[in-house]
Order: structure tokens, then sequence, then C-alpha cells
């Protein structure tokens, strides 16, 4: 019976970690947000005669035309436009799935499932819709990875291969306490 208690124990404090790592998270909501709402996204047309910058949610914020774009057929201007909006919207909902998952974990795969959807919307590969992201938003240095447990995922796997290793138990003699702690720090449980 001892051993089913320590189990519980262990299990319990594990769960406990899990719900203050909820809590970090949730405290941090209010940045991400401020960060969502500040989201622009600027796009142009192949021949720069058209601009449009969109918002958050992909709200257009600003459009622009140059002399030449006004010089252009209606239907072909109209085509220039929309085609643009396009960009700039998916752009910002890029952005938008960047910062979620930079708060919330990748979990969900946000990114990977924006720009799955977005690679079928324009007919091409999520690998270069992958790059124009990257060139869109150049990477950044990895920042180390502290204790500061609001910049990791809520549910990480024990088989994930970002989850920091867990500790070793110390060698084991064979007493209870020993057992205590080798439980505490087991995964398989």
């Amino acid at each position: 019976m001892s051993a089913e208690f320590e189990q519980l124990v262990a299990q319990f404090d594990k769960f406990q970690s899990q719900l203050q790592n909820v809590d970090d998270r949730l405290a941090n909501i209010g940045g991400m947000q401020d960060e969502l709402s500040r989201i622009e996204a600027t796009a142009s047309s192949s021949d720069r005669s058209v601009t449009v910058t969109a918002g958050p949610g992909g709200a257009i914020m600003d459009v622009k035309f140059t002399e030449d774009a006004l010089r252009q057929r209606p239907d072909a201007l109209s085509a220039a436009l929309m085609s643009t909006i396009q960009q700039a919207v998916a752009e910002s909902a890029r952005k938008q799935a960047t910062i979620v998952e930079g708060h919330m974990g990748d979990d969900l795969n946000l990114v990977d499932q924006v720009l799955e959807t977005q690679a079928e919307l324009f007919g091409t590969s999520v690998e270069e819709m992958r790059a124009r992201m990257e060139e869109e938003s150049p990477a950044q240095p990895a920042a180390e990875q502290s204790d500061d447990y609001s910049e990791r995922s809520v549910l990480k796997s024990a088989d994930d291969p970002q989850r920091p290793p867990a500790p070793q138990p110390p060698a084991s003699s064979g007493s209870d306490g020993d057992r205590f702690l080798k439980n505490l720090f087991d995964d398989d449980h």
C-alpha cells in the first residue's frame, strides 16, 4: 500500500506542476493579446503598383496605388488588388498563428495547419509557404531554455524531442525514500 501511496503522491505533484504551468501561460494572455492587436502585414503586387496592409484578424488597414496602377485596365487592377489583399491577409494569419503558438505552445501545430491551408488555397507547397514565412520574419536567435515554464508547452509528452530530459534519481540503496524519489522522477507512471 505504501508504494501505491507514493505513486499517487508523485502523480499529484506532477499534476500540480502542470497546473502551475497553465496558470503561468494564462497570466501571459494579456501580452499575447497586445502582440496580436499590433499585427501588421504588408504585401505588394508583383509590379509594385498595389500595396495592401492587413491588420489583426486580416482586417484591411490600408490600400495604396501607384500612378502605374491607375493606368491599368479595370479588370487587371481588380485582379492585382484581390491577389495583393489575399497575400496580406495570409501573412497576417501566419503572424497570428506564430504569436499564439509562441505563447501557448505548439501542441496544436497551429502554424503548420495555417501553412497547409494556405498552400492548398494558393496552389503551392507547404515548403514554399514556410520559405515565404521565413522571408517575412527572419529567424531570431534561439533563447536559452530556463526554468521559466511560461515559454513551454503545457501538454508536452514524454517522447517530445524538445522536452528536457528528466533528472536521474540517485543510485538506489533500496530504502523507501529512494523508491519515493525514483517514482517522482519516473515518467513511465
